[in-house]
């Protein structure tokens, strides 16, 4: 079995992602472990695409039950049909904003005020994550995230409103038992 948990940024899916994977003892790998290479500033330096995506499937092939976090979009038409389930996360835009904020706080803590550099990098990321429920920002909003859920080839889960990880999971384990 083969999951795909997706949504906008500080939507939960690697907080859920994880969660899962521990519930059904698989193995989880986060797409932002292939996007970004390590850096002594996280986050800032993109990986080739044919290089993130070999790994990725090289990791996930390996495996038979395993569970990914993050969005694939756009990184080719392959993915739509390597899983067996995909979990798509919505939750109002001020709850995910207010996450993202405290998530780069817990990161980078006074930085994101004080360093201008570390300040210019949050102010763009939070710029770039608001734009998702309007479609504003390019490459990763809603729009795009819905079309690609009409390409899958297997069943999709959408799990929207601020909902519990413990929801979420239950949720999921009944989606699961009707596919099996």
């Amino acid at each position: 079995m083969k999951i795909h948990v997706m949504g906008a940024s500080c939507a939960g899916s690697t907080t859920l992602g994880r969660a899962l994977a521990q519930h059904l003892n698989y193995t989880y790998f986060d797409t932002d472990e292939y996007f970004w290479l390590p850096s002594a500033v996280p986050y800032t330096t993109k990986r080739e695409p044919a290089d993130r995506i070999a790994m990725l499937k090289a990791d996930l092939l390996g495996k038979p039950d395993a569970i990914v976090g993050g969005s694939l979009v756009s990184w080719g038409d392959e993915w739509l049909t390597m899983f067996d389930l995909v979990v798509f996360l919505y939750i109002p835009h001020d709850i995910r904003m207010q996450r993202l904020h405290n998530r780069e706080v817990e990161r980078y803590g006074d930085q994101i005020f004080t360093d201008p550099f570390r300040g210019d990098q949050y102010k763009k990321f939070t710029d770039w994550a608001k734009g998702y429920d309007d479609n504003t920002t390019n490459g990763r909003n809603l729009a795009v995230h819905q079309l690609w859920l009409s390409k899958v080839n297997c069943p999709v889960l959408k799990i929207e409103g601020d909902t519990s990880g413990a929801e979420r999971i239950d949720l999921i384990m009944d989606k699961l038992r009707n596919i099996k």
